[in-house]
């Protein structure tokens, strides 16, 4: 199995180590030629602005939107769950999204680097105990379009932020951080950070799942 990671900035030692740890050796993506052969690919947690300037810079916008929209399966954790979606609120007006997942979310809508904080998740179809979560200027889930399975919600704390125009409000209203939608998977925490790997043998189950789907052979009644 060949995935890749994202190497342009942000978080891309902690995923490496995270995939080495359960026996999937990393590929570290910088150029349009390392993308050859992959069967998934992570976007992880750091800055999305500056990931979308050095994806343009770098040349690997287009190849990489173009296997995205081929079906490579992807994890995005906090910038890369940003670059995944369709749209991004309150980002630049070039910021790159490959609408692999259909989300709109909004840039730092859980509040500024003071209010990062920590949680345990229950995650729809993980077993054992809930998944510690650790949310660093995480995105904002507003919108989910129908084909979005949401596996994992979160009560807003005070200090994310609501709609366009709306103050911050911590009113118990509940938001998804953890989405799917067929071979994409998307976080607005970091699961990089933590020493649990559950999310990340999650996505390796699903490249697996897609890896079969893409090998096998339609059956034909010729020759029978």
């Amino acid at each position: 199995m060949d995935i890749g990671i994202l190497a342009l900035q942000g978080d891309v030692a902690e995923h490496s180590a995270a995939l080495s740890e359960i026996g999937v050796a990393p590929r570290r993506v910088r150029r349009p030629d390392d993308l050859t052969g992959l069967d998934g690919i992570i976007l992880p947690g750091g800055e999305s602005t500056t990931m979308s300037m050095l994806l343009e810079s770098s040349g690997l916008a287009d190849p990489l939107g173009k296997e995205l929209a081929a079906g490579l399966p992807a994890l995005g954790t906090c910038a890369g769950m940003i670059l995944l979606s369709t749209h991004a609120v309150d980002g630049r007006s070039d910021q790159r999204c490959f609408g692999a997942i259909d989300l709109t979310v909004r840039r730092n809508g859980f509040g500024r680097q003071l209010e990062s904080f920590e949680c345990d998740l229950v995650v729809r179809g993980l077993s054992g105990a809930p998944l510690r979560a650790v949310f660093i200027r995480a995105p904002l889930v507003e919108a989910s379009g129908p084909a979005v399975e949401v596996l994992a919600t979160l009560e807003q704390p005070a200090g994310a932020h609501g709609g366009v125009g709306e103050a911050p409000f911590g009113d118990g209203r509940v938001v998804p951080v953890l989405c799917r939608q067929g071979a994409v998977l998307v976080a607005a925490f970091h699961p990089e950070l933590t020493p649990d790997r559950r999310v990340h043998e999650l996505f390796v189950s699903m490249v697996e799942d897609d890896r079969v789907k893409r090998t096998e052979v339609p059956r034909t009644d010729e020759g029978r």
